[in-house]
């Protein structure tokens, strides 16, 4: 057992172990001290590293909305709902190829066509150029929407909802699907304290994300919206080896109290990122199956 191996030996689920290991080879622990430049090459290589191939008869279409990219994802006898999909990356990391394999799934396994947005990326484009870029991508979809993401991806997931509640009611929304977001909780209690330094994502990852991406509103951070009233359903993944882990339970009592549904889903077994050891991990094979019923569920 190497120095990495033996890093990871106490967690209990061994695909996790494995991707844990795997993942560290080409994004390593303390990824954040690096450059900006650096720290996207490793991202680069780590995600492409566990890209899976798209599913037989998935197709594609990429095209662009003013100069914002996008790609289109159309898989046969579809929902008339669309599923906008917002990638991970802390805010300055991952793109239309980060998360390509993971948004084919979504599509062809849910019946939706999913639309990928490669928004701008901190920190030469802090908030809200990101926000601003899916909210324009948002308002020009047809039809009911879902918006979806992982991680900074969920943080802009629940932040179009609470925009376009504000600036565009028109739009129909019928369900958020936050998974492992982070939404701005408070970072001297709970997850923060207990996953401080969790595998694959630290507290202190978390600030450095967070000055990057130079918030400062309710968009930025959505539990810190003045008000909850009046936003879809919503259902949340909350990895248990993650500081971000509490910032589900903590929307979902904001959502509940507003009368508005909110499920939270919660991994004890599995870590922030898990989405790409969902070929490797039975437990995160799972998550993905109930990300996938919940989008189902969302649209029908």
């Amino acid at each position: 057992m190497d120095a990495i191996e033996a890093r990871y030996a106490h967690l209990e689920d061994e695909g996790i172990r494995a991707f844990m290991v795997a993942g560290e080879r080409f994004y390593p622990p303390g990824a954040v001290n690096f450059s900006i430049s650096e720290q996207r090459d490793f991202y680069n290589l780590y995600a492409g590293h566990f890209r899976k191939p798209r599913p037989l008869g998935s197709k594609t279409a990429d095209f662009a909305l003013g100069e914002i990219s996008c790609r289109l994802y159309t898989p046969p006898n579809h929902s008339d709902t669309t599923v906008l999909y917002l990638h991970g990356g802390g805010f300055i990391l991952g793109g239309l190829e980060s998360h390509d394999d993971i948004c084919a799934e979504l599509a062809s396994a849910s019946q939706c066509p999913v639309i990928a947005v490669a928004y701008r990326l901190a920190p030469e484009h802090p908030f809200p150029a990101a926000l601003d870029d899916c909210f324009a991508v948002l308002k020009s979809i047809d039809g009911p929407v879902i918006t979806a993401g992982d991680s900074a991806g969920g943080n802009l997931a629940a932040a179009l909802c609470l925009k376009a509640r504000d600036l565009a009611p028109d739009v129909q929304i019928k369900g958020q699907v936050l998974i492992y977001p982070g939404l701005g909780g408070d970072i001297s209690k709970g997850s923060y304290i207990t996953q401080a330094n969790a595998p694959g994502l630290t507290t202190a990852d978390v600030l450095y994300y967070r000055d990057v991406y130079k918030g400062g509103n309710a968009y930025a951070e959505p539990l810190n919206a003045a008000s909850h009233a009046n936003l879809p359903p919503a259902f949340m993944i909350a990895a248990g080896l993650d500081p971000l882990h509490d910032d589900c339970a903590d929307y979902a009592e904001k959502l509940k109290a507003n009368g508005i549904q909110a499920t939270v889903r919660s991994e004890p077994q599995l870590v922030h990122a898990f989405l790409r050891a969902r070929h490797m991990s039975k437990p995160a094979a799972k998550s993905f199956a109930a990300i996938i019923a919940a989008i189902r569920g969302f649209a029908a």
